[in-house]
């Protein structure tokens, strides 16, 4: 019997500070615990995905740019994670070079899919940490998923991030990849003490609606401590309120695919 290919998902957002690289580290690594195969390709050449996971530049020899750009087999720049079940493909400064010298290749915007259509048998799940750009890498990207996770930082210019991703989503539908959905709409950075906070959740679901995940990730200071301690929040204290948010992310995210958390493992952990 075939296996079921894994699903491609783009974690992106035109606005920086949002919460992408948090989202893709922290999702992936809870979906990891709840065993799942699951890679992280790190596409922003600051590669805070990849120092995340632990994984930093001096350990690397091989990353996403060789890959994009040296016909590199993408198995030979995947990486293990101090997470079970959880694997990098990483990013480093390198792949800055990368926008311009896609340019001059023919069907620049494809190089990405070719990366995860080689590695989908062997994850269940395969997310891409977008820059906050639109650039050729970001293009690629969408071009390569088959949906885009958002997150939307509970701030006041939350909203204006949203139009233009809106957009640039649609042109790719348009032109590049008919196939790509809106995985879902995630609120983070979630103070449910400020007014503003609150209004952005209001607005957000009154014109997503039910593209709008349920759980929201709060703010919170273990969550913000994790980046320095190169690990997933999970990993770090799993009783602390970001990484209950993000396992029950992981749940709401596997729910909604239709995937099951075999039995044993946690059943609600809010």
């Amino acid at each position: 019997m075939l296996k079921n290919m894994g699903k491609v998902i783009a974690i992106a957002n035109q606005k920086g500070g949002v919460g992408k690289t948090t989202t893709t580290i922290n999702l992936a690594a809870s979906l990891a615990v709840l065993e799942k195969k699951v890679l992280i390709i790190d596409s922003d050449p600051q590669a805070n995905a990849s120092s995340g996971v632990g994984v930093m530049e001096d350990d690397v020899d091989t990353t996403l740019y060789d890959c994009l750009i040296n016909g590199l087999d993408p198995t030979e720049a995947i990486y293990e994670t101090e997470t079970p079940n959880l694997h990098l493909m990483p990013s480093n400064i390198d792949l800055v070079g990368a926008e311009v010298e896609l340019a001059t290749k023919e069907k620049r915007e494809y190089y990405m899919k070719g990366i995860t259509d080689a590695l989908k048998e062997y994850y269940d799940y395969i997310f891409i940490d977008c820059l906050p750009s639109l650039g050729l890498v970001t293009v690629n990207a969408l071009t390569a998923a088959d949906s885009v996770l958002v997150p939307v930082q509970c701030e006041y210019f939350a909203l204006e991030g949203l139009g233009k991703l809106s957009n640039t989503i649609s042109i790719v539908q348009q032109g590049l990849n008919p196939k790509l959905k809106i995985e879902g709409i995630l609120l983070s950075m979630y103070d449910s003490r400020l007014r503003m906070a609150n209004m952005v959740v209001d607005e957000v679901k009154k014109i997503f609606g039910e593209q709008v995940f349920k759980t929201i990730i709060h703010r919170n200071s273990k969550l913000g401590e994790a980046p320095t301690l190169h690990a997933p929040i999970v990993l770090i204290n799993a009783s602390s309120r970001g990484a209950v948010n993000f396992l029950n992310l992981a749940q709401e995210f596997l729910k909604l695919n239709g995937d099951t958390i075999k039995s044993g493992l946690i059943e609600n952990v809010s």
